[in-house]
């Protein structure tokens, strides 16, 4: 069973999203690099859109299927960008994960350092398997992000998303078990939870651009 939770751990605190946070979420959505690489039922880039974007991810904390996370500052608690796994099915114990990034906290690895943090708690605290992560092909910067999170890649789904111009896309596909070595770029093995202390100081590799997928 899911319940909303709060994850402390690279620096970052990720919490479930709050209606005082549609601003931060309107300009996620609105990014244009984030648009550049979104499929076709993306929220749209709009007030609406992100109360849209708000209510899917508060549902699926409610139905169990879906974790999703504001990515904050830990010290000063800015909004930086977004992590979720959805389609979380216990009875195979897999789910899959995404993320975006606010232009602004781009050169931190705050996309690499959420999905960390949140990858680490799915596999020891909820209790799944595997992990997967799609994205367009062409996307670098988030291919990058898989692979300093060790989510292996697997192989291409041709034609598998169309995006907002209804253009088919290829899909990059990586997944993550729960018994692969994790990355070592982090460091240390334990993983977070609602009680976990936060380290004392941010790795030195955190230091590069992220961009959304």
């Amino acid at each position: 069973m899911l319940e909303p939770v709060e994850l402390e751990m690279y620096g970052l605190l990720l919490r479930p999203w709050e209606e005082e946070d549609l601003r931060a979420i309107q300009c996620g959505i609105a990014d244009p690099e984030y648009l550049r690489w979104s499929a076709v039922n993306a929220p749209a880039a709009s007030p609406n859109g992100a109360r849209d974007f708000l209510h899917t991810r508060t549902e699926g904390w409610r139905r169990g299927d879906m974790t999703s996370f504001a990515i904050t500052d830990l010290e000063t608690f800015e909004v930086l960008g977004s992590v979720y796994a959805g389609t979380i099915d216990f009875a195979h114990r897999s789910g899959r994960v995404g993320y975006w990034v606010l232009p602004e906290a781009r050169g931190r690895r705050v996309a690499a350092r959420g999905l960390e943090a949140m990858t680490r708690w799915l596999f020891q605290d909820v209790g799944l398997h595997r992990l997967e992560l799609g994205h367009a092909v062409g996307n670098d910067a988030s291919c990058r992000v898989a692979d300093r999170c060790a989510y292996r890649v697997e192989g291409i789904f041709r034609g598998a998303m169309f995006d907002l111009t209804e253009t088919p896309r290829d899909i990059h596909i990586h997944a993550r078990l729960a018994t692969d070595l994790p990355p070592y770029r982090f460091g240390q093995t334990a993983v977070p939870s609602a009680t976990a202390e936060p380290p004392a100081h941010t790795p030195a590799w955190a230091a590069a651009p992220d961009h959304p997928r």
